[in-house]
């Protein structure tokens, strides 16, 4: 047995018993198996290729989603916010299945709407599924095709895709499109309502510039300031204005182009259009034939624009047509500045009326009745004294009533009213029938001054003068509405008038005073002014509102700094104030000569060298260093210039100015600031009533 066992070992290690297989089995096996492989690979061709036709198609829909996703991301930088673009960017494999409730709650601003947000959780379908619903839509299409047609649900959907420009894009895609879209009309409404508080800021500013612009340069008058602006909404003129425009452009061309039938027709349809607008600024005001012209223009503007129409042509017609109507303007704006001051200087017919209707009846009355009552009051020096230079009677008469009704103690306030010998009986007259009360008053001629004579005063001596005569009375300047000098006003003969001049001989007027108050014809009062005389003028002789701003109204304005004299005694920056209403310490004036150094400048400036003309400039330089600053609330300037004073000031002011040539009595005053002056007229009086003068 062990024999046995030992011979079967040795004969497997020596090999004696392997047998190797037969060649025609390894050949079998090497021909038979391939084709085994190849055949059942042919079986399961079929199905695979289908697989692959899915696997294909849902790859080349990811990638033109993806594609469409990039695409989107590009543009959308421009209008969304860097929190939607970061939430866009992350892969969506890394958050929950997204919907756009869960987009609008995790990322979007509540201020976003998203239709349908009500029944979102019904409505809304996950990007997964949204790639799959696209997916299958293509597929489903594709074999619908290949069938010969389609299924009537995938026919709606690709229908609605179709209708709105995406038939290539998913319902998520969609809903995404239309989100952006909301996003857009969104973002231009705000740009739109940025605009409209841009265009209210860039005008509030342009308010505020022209609160600084040089009245002077401008002659104190400006038609274009707010109360005469017509924007004209109306679609209808503007439109019509238009097409008359481009008619007179198309007319030159067709003139100088020898087409005289079209120049002939435009300038019929230019005169219709013309008659039909008429004074029209608004489309309730245009004739009703309007339309018909409107229509008729814009067939021959239409057959012209096909004939001759050139833009290099047509582009310097209208640049000559500009810089014409630039011209006009000009021209417009100097005639206006003329025709202010022209107004400055004139009388309205009803006051001319009314001085010569009281004068009259003046010099009628006895001697005795002549007199006002209290004339004890006009030299005692414990009174509030006013003085009051004016020619113009109901001017003067709003001052005295003004005063008196806002005054506490009205029977402590004295007037001194100095006129001319034209209207010094009507002004005696006028306060004879309306005496202020309790208050005293009293009127003088300036004529009667027998010291006021030129070899006293400069400005009389400098009137009797050839060259001052022929300034001022002879036509040898422009002076026509083609001219439009702007230095007219300065030619006024009333800045030599010595009611003009009248306040710089104060202490001659009123010797036995020790203040006194002066008041402008041109001012209303609306408080009781008995404080001034309360007020320390720290040794200084008057008491005045300063009117500098920033640069303007300061000494550069009134004098010319290039004169030696100027520059040498003064500086150019020194803080401008207001002639108007001044507090005067009469006892100072005398002591520093006030009236001496006015008469130096004055002789000084016989060829206008230092300043124009005027009684603020030699006031400046009389008063310089010897003014004391007043609170502004007592007196508020520019009503008979400047439109756009704060109304709170106003309201507040003790006093009001009408400086400038729109005074309250003349026609061209300013209709806003008339009330606080006409409310002292009482219009019902039987001389107001028959001179015609009213409201």
């Amino acid at each position: 047995m062990a024999l046995k066992r030992g011979t079967s070992t040795g004969a497997l290690k020596n090999g004696k018993g392997f047998r190797p297989p037969p060649v025609s089995v390894v050949l079998l096996l090497f021909v038979l198996g391939p084709l085994v492989f190849l055949s059942a690979r042919s079986r399961l061709s079929a199905p695979s290729a289908t697989s692959d036709q899915k696997g294909n198609l849902n790859a080349s829909s990811k990638q033109f989603l993806d594609w469409r996703k990039q695409l989107a991301m590009q543009y959308g930088h421009s209008f969304f916010t860097k929190e939607v673009v970061d939430a866009f960017s992350i892969d969506k494999q890394e958050l929950e299945p997204w919907t756009l409730d869960n987009f609008r709650r995790n990322h979007v601003s509540s201020s976003w709407k998203v239709d349908g947000s009500d029944n979102s959780g019904e409505t809304n379908v996950t990007f997964s599924e949204a790639n799959q619903i696209g997916s299958n839509v293509e597929l489903e299409t594709s074999q619908d095709k290949s069938e010969g047609g389609l299924h009537k649900k995938d026919k709606g959907i690709k229908d609605d895709l179709l209708s709105s420009g995406q038939s290539q894009l998913s319902p998520t895609i969609y809903a995404r499109r239309q989100l952006m879209e909301k996003l857009r009309e969104r973002r231009a409404a705000e740009l739109v309502q940025q605009d409209e508080e841009a265009t209210v800021k860039l005008e509030n500013a342009a308010i505020e510039r022209s609160k600084a612009v040089d009245s002077a340069v401008l002659g104190k008058y400006n038609i274009w300031r707010r109360e005469n602006e017509n924007e004209n909404s109306d679609s209808t003129v503007r439109l019509m204005r238009d097409q008359m425009i481009m008619a007179r452009v198309y007319s030159a061309i067709a003139k100088s182009s020898n087409k005289l039938a079209l120049h002939q027709e435009l300038s019929n349809r230019l005169k219709e259009s013309q008659r039909a607008l008429g004074e029209a600024n608004s489309d309730s005001d245009l004739h009703r034939s309007a339309p018909e012209k409107i229509k008729a223009m814009g067939q021959v503007l239409s057959k012209v624009r096909e004939e001759l129409y050139d833009c290099k042509v047509v582009t310097q017609k209208l640049r000559a047509m500009l810089q014409s109507a630039d011209e006009q303007v000009r021209s417009l704006k100097k005639q206006s500045t003329f025709l202010s001051q022209l107004a400055a200087k004139t009388i309205p017919n009803g006051i001319h009326c009314l001085s010569m209707r009281l004068t009259i009846d003046y010099y009628l009355l006895p001697p005795e009745k002549r007199k006002f009552p209290r004339s004890e009051n006009l030299e005692n020096p414990d009174l509030y004294h006013y003085a009051l230079f004016s020619d113009n009677v109901l001017a003067a008469s709003v001052v005295v009533n003004s005063t008196i009704s806002n005054a506490k103690e009205p029977e402590k306030h004295v007037f001194h009213l100095v006129t001319d010998k034209l209207n010094f009986g009507a002004m005696n007259m006028w306060f004879l029938l309306n005496p202020p009360g309790k208050a005293t008053i009293h009127v003088e001629n300036v004529d009667d001054f027998k010291w006021l004579n030129s070899s006293y005063c400069p400005v009389l001596r400098q009137l009797e003068s050839a060259a001052m005569k022929d300034y001022y009375f002879k036509a040898n300047h422009p002076t026509t509405l083609a001219a439009g000098s702007s230095n007219l006003k300065y030619r006024n003969p009333k800045y030599l008038s010595m009611l003009n001049h009248l306040r710089f001989y104060l202490p001659q007027v009123y010797p036995k005073l020790d203040k006194i108050l002066f008041l402008d014809d041109d001012i209303v009062v609306q408080k009781d002014l008995t404080g001034l005389w309360s007020v320390d003028l720290h040794g200084m002789v008057n008491g005045a509102v300063e009117t500098c701003g920033e640069s303007f109204h300061r000494f550069d304005k009134y004098l010319n700094f290039s004169n030696p004299h100027i520059a040498k005694n003064f500086d150019p920056n020194a803080c401008g104030w207001a002639y108007g209403m001044n507090i005067f310490d009469l006892k100072e004036w005398k002591v520093k000569d006030i009236t001496g150094i006015y008469h130096r400048w004055q002789s000084m400036n016989e060829d206008r060298e230092l300043w124009k003309l005027g009684t603020l400039p030699p006031g400046l330089l009389t008063f310089y260093q010897l003014t004391h600053p007043l609170d502004k609330s007592w007196h508020v300037l520019g009503l008979g210039y400047n439109p756009s004073i704060d109304r709170s000031e106003m309201e507040n002011a003790a006093v009001v100015h009408y400086n400038g040539n729109m005074k309250p009595w003349l026609e061209i005053a300013m209709t806003k600031y008339r009330p606080y002056w006409t409310k002292y007229i009482k219009y019902d009086h039987p001389y107001i009533k028959n001179c015609k003068l009213s409201e």
